[in-house]
């Protein structure tokens, strides 16, 4: 940060070492960032040592349970409200399902983590043993998002923030006083919108073209939910890349 950039992510491999003393170090790192940068951290990510080729979590005496786990994410988000948390396809659906509804707001789908992971290998052709730790969801982008609608979710692609130059302070002066929610949630429908024109099955388009007749309501301002249904009236007829 002092080098200029600023948004910067936090966050432990837990299981590592005690996860009390990580968990304090971690909260203790983002208070240090509001008190000389007056800026927190972007976001924090929670991952935990998983099985990969050359790792046997139960070697590791500091790894923590399913409970203890969701009671970190719980705790981290009432600490740090603003931040955006993460959880990987490190943990398997059931895991995610459960930390999503305590403050999880960015996930990933359908990820690989070998070397080449995304350069169109089959399963059977994939380097498996240059994987960094092994995906316990193995579901596709297509299915996860799927998923995220069904449980009343809106799934975003948005990077406006980053292109329209909405960082740092600049980002954390809406976000905690909520007003980045003006931007979020219409951005979120037009991604959304992106994403089912482009990549999604058949039943995730329809999913996903009922979620955001509903949710394009829900925008408080008027001029911003007209001019969002502009964008999405489009986007459905090719057009792409529109953004608050």
């Amino acid at each position: 940060m002092d080098g200029g950039i600023d948004d910067v992510g936090l966050g432990v491999l837990f299981g590592l070492d005690l996860y009390k003393y990580e968990f304090a170090g971690l909260l203790m790192h983002a208070e240090h960032l509001e008190a000389v940068h007056g800026v927190g951290p972007h976001t924090i990510s929670v991952p935990r040592v998983k099985r990969a080729s050359d790792i046997d979590p139960s070697v590791f005496d500091n790894g923590i349970d399913d409970d203890t786990f969701a009671k970190i994410i719980a705790c981290i988000r009432i600490a740090v409200p603003y931040t955006g948390m993460i959880i990987s396809t490190r943990e398997n659906e059931t895991c995610r399902e459960k930390v999503m509804k305590l403050g999880v707001s960015q996930i990933s789908g359908g990820s690989r983590t070998s070397v080449g992971g995304y350069a169109g290998y089959s399963s059977e052709e994939r380097p498996h043993d240059t994987e960094q730790f092994d995906v316990s969801d193995q579901r596709t982008l297509d299915e996860v998002v799927k998923w995220l609608m069904e449980g009343g979710y809106i799934p975003s692609f948005c990077t406006a923030c980053y292109r329209e130059g909405r960082t740092g302070d600049r980002f954390m002066a809406l976000c905690k006083v909520g007003q980045i929610q003006n931007c979020c949630h219409p951005n979120a429908l037009l991604t959304l919108q992106e994403y089912l024109q482009d990549y999604a099955s058949p039943e995730t388009r329809r999913i996903g073209e009922e979620l955001i007749d509903r949710e394009i309501q829900n925008v408080p301002d008027e001029k911003r939910r007209e001019k969002a249904l502009e964008y999405l009236e489009k986007i459905r007829n090719g057009e792409r890349d529109f953004r608050f």
